[in-house]
């Protein structure tokens, strides 16, 4: 068997040759792809040793063992390869447990040459995702906590490496969540000269008539309620790093204070004649614009300057390509170990979500719905319908964030949505209504109606992809998964599950 190894791999498992070859063809057709053909279960599992596909299009009724079987083998010995299977069977049980087995999706027979494509093209896309996450090398690896593979974040692991030795001082950017106190801290970790504690306070968190002591330290009797000696942040962080996230809370008066230590390295602990010197590296924070609060007098430009030596900007969860759906897995493993829950995989309908949501909390609010999903659920699968509405994590709902599935086997076929639908209006009775130009009453068509032919038509457009449909709507794409929901629910849309296929034999 000759195989291009610059190509995907296709590998087809059909016991019927014609349909077989039906499939090949197809692919062949519209995809630049080295395909494949078996027809028993002895030949598939020979081929996946000597030849491992990328993709395999998987029968589950084979004349000598049942696709079941070569699924488990695939996922006992095979991870990287994509598994589609195709059953007759009428019934969504054998594609809910082939799901549990680690296929990636299903196709109901007989199979329509546009929803082969789209499965398909589906899957390609998994596969780029795969090698994105795989294909990093050893130069390009994390570093600390961090996780996240993206160019953006590849630029801040390599400046954190060149600068990690050093005793500058480092000023940190960014919005809130995207991981400022574990730059901090990889920093502090990094430093191989330096043998101090890490001591990090948040300067938003404390009132301002404590801020002195907290930083600085206080002698007995100092004031109400200093009843001993306390040794402050900068004399705790000694021979580390002190990291004060939130720098632009802080009070003007004690600011001018603080520039004095950082100039000399030398303070009084409040209520104290004595003067002390430290040795620490200072390593600040905020999801400000610290130019804008320096224009705006709320913080000192004298100290702006003295702190902004060595600058990281960390970009939002939105801007990381796929960072998010690798950040979500290991949420999800750990957060499945601390639960003692099932979980393991991703689905693709959840995936596509973490995707292409903006989260405005970045990667703890991400950290949130994955643990919020694993506390509420138990499944080896985490699917779109286990994770929050997209309303819902904005805020507009209060109550019920997530809602259990009713129907576990209709939730599943989500997973391979977007095949085709159909409803009572088409694009010729609607114009016929006046779609864009009435001109009478009766020829008047209801938005709603019209925004759920829009909708179709331009998934039609893209064969099937809600993603690519959302993209060019300028909406996200799981508001349209909830919308075909909604009208899959109320019968106004259903899912085409018949297919004229011998025809095209």
């Amino acid at each position: 068997m000759s195989v291009d190894n610059s190509l995907p791999r296709i590998l087809i498992v059909e016991d019927s040759r014609p349909l077989s070859v039906f499939y090949q063809s197809v692919i062949a057709k519209n995809f630049k792809v080295e395909v494949m053909q078996t027809y028993t279960g002895k030949e598939a599992l020979t081929t996946l040793n000597e030849f491992p596909p990328d993709i395999v299009f998987l029968d589950l009724k084979l004349p000598d063992m049942t696709g079941m079987d070569i699924l488990r083998v695939i996922n006992q010995k095979h991870h990287d390869v994509i598994t589609i299977v195709m059953t007759a069977n009428g019934s969504v049980n054998y594609a809910v447990e082939a799901m549990r087995l680690g296929a990636y999706d299903f196709l109901e027979k007989p199979i329509d040459a546009n929803r082969l494509c789209t499965t398909l093209k589906n899957a390609i896309e998994k596969l780029e995702l795969n090698v994105y996450f795989t294909s990093i090398n050893s130069n390009s690896k994390a570093v600390g906590d961090f996780i996240g593979k993206s160019p953006a974040m590849q630029e801040i692991y390599n400046k954190i490496r060149r600068i990690g030795n050093s005793k500058a001082s480092v000023f940190i950017t960014g919005e809130s969540g995207t991981g400022k106190e574990v730059t901090a801290l990889t920093l502090h970790n990094l430093n191989t000269e330096r043998t101090g504690k890490f001591v990090a306070i948040n300067c938003a968190a404390i009132p301002k008539e404590l801020m002195e002591s907290e930083i600085f330290g206080h002698v007995k009797g100092a004031f109400t309620g200093a009843t001993s000696d306390r040794q402050g942040a900068v004399s705790q962080a000694h021979g580390g790093t002190l990291f004060l996230d939130e720098l632009c809370e802080m009070d003007l008066d004690l600011q001018s204070k603080f520039l004095r230590f950082l100039q000399s390295s030398k303070f009084q602990k409040v209520g104290s004649s004595r003067v002390e010197e430290v040795d620490v590296r200072i390593i600040c924070a905020t999801n400000k614009n610290p130019m804008e609060e320096v224009k705006a007098g709320r913080f000192r430009e004298d100290l702006f300057y003295r702190l902004f030596v060595i600058p990281i900007h960390l970009p939002p969860l939105r801007e990381r390509d796929k960072d998010a759906v690798l950040i979500a897995q290991k949420f999800l493993e750990r957060f499945a170990r601390e639960e003692k829950k099932h979980f393991k995989y991703i689905a693709p309908d959840a995936q596509e979500f973490l995707l292409h949501y903006h989260w405005p909390g970045n990667v703890r609010q991400l950290q949130n719905v994955i643990q919020r999903a694993i506390v509420l659920y138990d499944d080896e699968v985490l699917s779109r319908i286990m994770l929050p509405k997209e309303d819902e994590l904005n805020g507009y709902e209060e109550l019920d964030l997530v809602k259990k599935p009713q129907n576990q086997e209709m939730q599943t076929t989500k997973v391979a949505l977007a095949a085709g639908f159909t409803h009572e209006l088409s694009i010729d009775s609607l114009a016929a209504k006046g779609l864009f130009t009435p001109s009478k009453p009766n020829e008047i068509v209801p938005l709603s109606e019209i925004e759920k032919h829009y909708i179709l038509a331009a998934i039609a457009v893209f064969e099937g992809s809600v993603v690519a449909a959302a993209k060019a709507l300028d909406v996200n794409s799981s508001t349209l998964y909830r919308k075909l929901d909604k009208w899959q629910k109320d019968g106004s849309v259903i899912r085409k599950i018949g297919y004229e296929f011998s025809a095209k034999l």
